[in-house]
Formats: structure tokens, C-alpha cells, sequence
């Protein structure tokens, strides 16, 4: 389970990220992201903690509570996901493999320059 949390409450931003350690993950791989506002995000799964009725989980809660509603919501979109006919889902795998390549090659990019600007400044500091 790999959670990420995007709160605009600092105290409970922090309360979760205690509760969710060794869960905790960035935006970009994880699960579910867990937020205090109602956002419409169709690129996430997102778990909402409000003082409302119609949220995933009601403040106050502990953090026995808290895991337990986030394995629920989980559960249920594995079960959503694994609805989905084989195609779809050998599409996403592959989309997931595009870009980590194009991630690798972008942190590549960023080494050679890297390497670069040191070269180019040890050269410098030698030259004078």
C-alpha cells in the first residue's frame, strides 16, 4: 500500500504522514492519495478525510481507523481493476514501462550535464 498525502491542514498533514510511515509514497506511484478537500482527480485514486458524512473517513479518527478505511477503499478498487478486461490492463503495464524509460533517459540527459558543468569548472580552476 503506497499512500500519498495532500492535505492543506499542516496538523493533519503530519498526523497521517506519523500514521502512514513506511506507507508514505509521491504522487507519481502511489495507490491512493489521501486529501481534507473535496479535489476531483480522475488521474488518482483519492481517499478523503473531512469532518462531513460523505468522506472516506470522519475526523476524529486513530490510526488503527485510518488503515483499516484506506484497506477497504484499496480493496475495492483492486476489485474494480481486476474487472477490467485483460487488454486494458496489459495497456497500462505498458504505459507504465514507457515512462520509466523516458524517465531513465531524462535522468541520463541530466548526468551528462551535470558532468559537464564539473568538468568544465575543475578545467576552470585549473586554467587560472
Amino acid at each position: 500500500m503506497k499512500i500519498a498525502v495532500q492535505c492543506d491542514s499542516p496538523l493533519l498533514q503530519r498526523s497521517l504522514e506519523l500514521f502512514l510511515e513506511g506507507h508514505l509514497s509521491s504522487k507519481r506511484q502511489c495507490d491512493m492519495v489521501i486529501r481534507d478537500k473535496m479535489i476531483a482527480d480522475d488521474e488518482y485514486p483519492t481517499f478523503f478525510i473531512t469532518s462531513n458524512a460523505q468522506s472516506n473517513l470522519v475526523k476524529p479518527f486513530s490510526k488503527a481507523q485510518l488503515l483499516d478505511s484506506l484497506r477497504k477503499k484499496i480493496d475495492s478498487l483492486k476489485d474494480l481493476s481486476a474487472s477490467l478486461p485483460a487488454y486494458q490492463r496489459v495497456d497500462e503495464e505498458s504505459d507504465n514501462r514507457v515512462g520509466f524509460e523516458i524517465l531513465e533517459h531524462h535522468i541520463e540527459k541530466l548526468t551528462r550535464e551535470y558532468q559537464t558543468n564539473i568538468l568544465k569548472a575543475v578545467r576552470a580552476f585549473y586554467e587560472k
